[in-house]
């Protein structure tokens, strides 16, 4: 049997094949390898921060294939006057609604702590049914595809918040959580850097494709998901955070008040006081550093929010010297990208710094960029503000994160992230709206976004630089 083999040649032709399949496949499985071991250093595997990763540049190279789709058929399809009456109805129909439903997400989302991991696939799979509702109307630019996009928008902040809160649980030994989230950030970059060319390659094929691709990326996350350890549900010692400060004195946010009429830890029955209300802490109750900071970081992301929609028009109507609208808009976002990126990965470098001095620092230098290029309007300086947003809004979120990690207390920690991301996005939002209503003059879109830092400045410069020289009142982490 064995001669037979060898003389027909079966044996050498079958290891001729498992050599060339093995040479095709080896590629695809290096590099799986290698992505999986680069998530998993530093004892993330073992504490599932690297599936988390993993997870977040799933969800991050979805989301910029559906923004591929939706900006070639809402912005670039379409002469400039009908470009910006498509923006401002997608901002009215799904933006302005966001604006309300937003402030809900955390609050719903503190209700469903023995979910998160179903609540993450369920925001996957919302977008990958979504992506598919688009395809048919992305061509036409019909009205259907604004409530889909809404859809889409909200269950990607849903999930964002979530991955916020379950961070926490997710630390391996030796990790602060600026040094996690710069990780899980990262991730989302690079994936997003990876999939834009994908999805604009697709886009060439026809204008629903991007959206196919984005189905089958979300389908994927929402099987991964599922994979996160089982101390993502868990809720052990959490309680809801409060974004209000209570009436009368400010109790410690270290002190755990028992409930009223509950029971003591030795089992005895307790009842409150004669006008005693429960203490609860909330982000006001822990100092003001984590104030300041959520004030500095909105206006960091109103920033982002106007000038991504400004200059997409202004660009657009008047390109860089050379440069079609295309390019002079992928210069600008490839600078953003990359101050991001630098941002993040500096993040990481400075997590033993004070947050407030690096918070009000990068506040202050992110202002002296956008009044030079007021000054100075040129090429250069539009590129040189998108690389300095991106860059200080990274390293102003990784501090916010940090303080939050250092004074807020574990038991309402996760939902601080909640109510914090929140916040941002309607920040965002409102700066995107400022963009898209202005005229279409450099000189005074770099004025207001110079105005946007300049106010963020004034409410939380002053503060942070006072509870830094102060130092925080309940330190938590060393």
């Amino acid at each position: 049997m064995a001669s037979a083999r060898s003389h027909d040649g079966s044996g050498p032709l079958r290891r001729t094949g498992r050599t060339i399949g093995h040479a095709l496949h080896a590629p695809f499985t290096g590099t799986a390898k290698g992505i999986r071991k680069a998530t998993h250093a530093h004892g993330a595997g073992e504490s599932g921060l690297g599936k988390l990763i993993e997870l977040h540049a799933v969800n991050g190279a979805g989301d910029v294939m559906i923004t591929v789709a939706l900006a070639s058929t809402v912005f670039f399809s379409v002469p400039t006057d009908e470009a910006r009456g498509r923006v401002a109805l997608y901002l009215a129909i799904t933006m302005a609604p966001f604006t309300l439903l937003a402030p809900v997400i955390g609050p719903l989302l503190d209700r469903l702590p023995h979910g998160r991991r179903a609540a993450m696939a369920a925001a996957m799979l919302a977008r990958a049914l979504l992506a598919l509702t688009m395809s048919g109307a992305v061509a036409t630019g019909g009205l259907e595809l604004y409530p889909a996009a809404l859809g889409v928008l909200v269950s990607s902040k849903a999930y964002g918040v979530v991955r916020s809160a379950v961070v926490p649980r997710l630390l391996p030994p030796g990790f602060s959580l600026v040094k996690a989230n710069s990780r899980v950030t990262l991730a989302g970059l690079l994936a997003t850097g990876v999939a834009a060319p994908i999805g604009a390659g697709l886009q060439t094929i026809g204008p629903g494709w991007p959206l196919y691709g984005a189905c089958v990326i979300f389908i994927g996350g929402t099987v991964l998901a599922f994979t996160l350890p089982r101390k993502v549900d868990s809720s052990k010692g959490e309680r809801r955070a409060q974004l209000v400060e209570l009436h009368g004195h400010q109790p410690s946010a270290l002190t755990k008040q028992p409930k009223a009429n509950g029971k003591r830890a030795d089992g005895k029955k307790t009842t409150a006081r004669s006008g005693e209300k429960e203490k609860r802490p909330g982000l006001r109750t822990v100092g003001p550093s984590v104030l300041h900071g959520l004030q500095a970081n909105a206006a960091h992301r109103a920033l982002s929010g106007f000038l991504i929609f400004f200059l997409a028009f202004l660009l657009r109507e008047h390109p860089l010297a050379g440069q079609s609208a295309a390019v002079s808009l992928g210069i600008v976002g490839v600078a953003a990208g990359v101050g991001n990126a630098l941002g993040t990965a500096m993040g990481s470098w400075l997590r033993t710094r004070g947050p407030e001095v690096i918070i009000a620092s990068v506040l202050g230098l992110a202002l002296g960029v956008a009044v030079l290029a007021a000054v100075f309007f040129s090429t250069l300086m539009v590129a040189a503000l998108g690389a300095m947003a991106g860059f200080t809004q990274a390293l102003s979120k990784l501090s916010l994160d940090a303080m939050i990690q250092r004074d807020v207390p574990e038991e309402v920690r996760t939902s601080a992230f909640a109510r914090s991301e929140t916040l941002l996005q309607v920040s965002w939002v409102v700066g995107g709206a400022i963009g898209i209503s202005l005229p279409l003059n450099g000189v005074l879109g770099m004025s207001v976004a110079a105005g946007i830092l300049a106010l963020g400045a004034a409410a939380s410069v002053r503060g942070l630089l006072s509870a830094a020289r102060r130092g925080s009142p309940h330190p938590r982490v060393a």
